[in-house]
């Protein structure tokens, strides 16, 4: 029998009260509207498991995952005709498996329509493109018989540039005035979570923020209303004393320029921790700021210890990993930044 793993060197703190309350905040801004959540991809990477229990405390009715193979996370939790597949069903097994489970389907072609009914339908949620070029039926297919006494729950749409001030939001506010003169439904769902921030005329019956209740700033009126949730932490493996002129790292990259401390921890790339941070990145003791000096590798990073020389192995540091802060240093979006923390974090 396979003894117990050991604690893994890498932890990803949820602060499921931040993410609560930005739900909450989400939700009051969405006037009218009723707030769901994009739960995606895990949870946007930090656990679909832990994540989706704590919203529907705080109040949330409303999921969405991409892929069928997350739905089982999710309706472990909550009932599964709450929660819409967003890709749709691309083949029978996956009417199948809608039909078997109770999850709604989103259709978002004529294919994908047409292949439900065959199977005896049901409710249904229905996607339209209004401009985003990505999923959901084209303006012109609006008027095919095949639309014609679908169940429809949720008609929705998505917006493409919601986090910009552009002439491309009214435009597809306006396309989507269009669909729901065109498509009827039970409610109807525009925004994301910068089209909360557009404003009551993106809000609809239903909005479906992602990026905002896990920390993300989309928009600049969002700043101060979500707070951060994921906290990544990573432990000092190992602690080395550095003469001048020794270097750190993959090519030499750093060089200290006089006698140092310096740490290692278990955190690289494979952790979604990208070579982009090589000596930009910064990790932090309480009040120490310790930056992160030489080429971030597949497994490991060094960070300068100056400011906490009293640290041993085994102590545990914390990512500099605001969101907006970390995106606009990196160059990678918020979205990527929690997505890319990977399986190797346990989650606390």
């Amino acid at each position: 029998m396979l003894s117990p793993l050991p604690t893994a060197p890498l932890r990803l703190r949820l602060d499921a009260h931040a993410l609560a309350d930005n739900w909450r905040a989400l939700d009051a801004l969405s006037g009218a509207a009723r707030a769901g959540a994009a739960v995606k991809a895990d949870a946007y990477g930090l656990g679909a498991g832990r994540v989706v229990p704590v919203l529907a405390a705080a109040g949330c009715r409303d999921w969405f995952v991409a892929h069928w193979r997350e739905v089982p996370d999710v309706i472990a939790h909550v009932s599964a005709a709450s929660v819409a597949v967003l890709h749709g069903p691309l083949n029978d097994a996956d009417v199948a498996f809608a039909l078997a489970t109770g999850v709604c389907p989103v259709l978002n072609s004529l294919p994908q329509v047409a292949r439900w009914r065959a199977a005896g339908g049901g409710r249904c949620h229905v996607m339209v493109d209004t401009g985003i070029n990505r999923l959901g039926l084209a303006m012109q297919d609006l008027s095919d018989p095949l639309l014609e006494h679908l169940d429809i729950d949720l008609c929705l749409s998505h917006l493409a540039s919601a986090d910009e001030d552009v002439p491309q939001n009214a435009l597809q506010r306006d396309r989507f005035g269009e669909v729901r003169n065109m498509i009827g439904a039970r409610r109807y769902s525009l925004a994301n979570s910068a089209g909360i921030a557009l404003g009551s005329a993106y809000h609809a019956d239903l909005t479906r923020p992602g990026i905002g209740l896990y920390g993300g700033v989309a928009r600049r009126e969002l700043a101060g209303v979500v707070r951060s949730v994921a906290r990544p932490e990573a432990a000092l493996l190992q602690i080395r004393d550095l003469a001048p002129g020794d270097a750190v790292g993959y090519n030499a990259t750093y060089v200290a320029p006089k006698a140092m401390r310096v740490g290692v921890v278990s955190l690289g790339y494979a952790d979604g921790y990208l070579r982009c941070w090589s000596n930009l990145g910064v990790l932090r003791h309480e009040n120490a700021k310790l930056p992160v000096i030489g080429r971030v590798s597949m497994d490991l990073a060094a960070v300068d210890l100056s400011q906490a020389p009293d640290l041993h192995e085994g102590d545990w540091l914390a990512l500099d990993y605001d969101l907006p802060e970390a995106s606009k240093n990196s160059g990678l979006s918020q979205y990527e930044l929690l997505t890319l923390l990977h399986r190797r974090f346990s989650r606390l």
